[in-house]
């Protein structure tokens, strides 16, 4: 069984950054593209950017260069580096394969307030 999980998540200001951590049990990064999605709440879980197992990425246009996902396989590790947020990017920040069919982790809270 898939675990995963995510971490990193904190409170920061307006044009601040957070890094976040996602740690997975089991060889499933070599195979597999995976994503970092978000849930704000009263909002349904949405795709923010992904990443194949050949490194290339894609992100929701609310991110595009301002978010950066990455990976490394040796470590078994997802990461997104994510700079100059808004107030718009508060929620829990959850990663999964990019067809979001592992069991979903405990997410991590990030929320950008001044």
């Amino acid at each position: 069984q898939v675990q995963l999980v995510e971490s990193g998540g904190g409170l920061v200001q307006p044009g601040g950054s957070l890094r976040l951590s996602c740690a997975a049990s089991g060889s499933i990064f070599s195979f597999k593209a995976m994503a970092w999605y978000r849930q704000a709440p009263g909002n349904q879980r949405e795709l923010v950017a992904s990443i194949t197992p050949g490194h290339s990425a894609n992100y929701v246009d609310s991110v595009k260069g301002r978010f950066t996902i990455s990976r490394d396989s040796a470590k078994n590790t997802v990461y997104l580096q994510m700079n100059s947020l808004q107030p718009e990017d508060t929620a829990v920040y959850y990663c999964n394969s990019l067809r979001g069919n592992y069991p979903w982790g405990r997410g991590t809270q990030v929320t950008v307030s001044s």
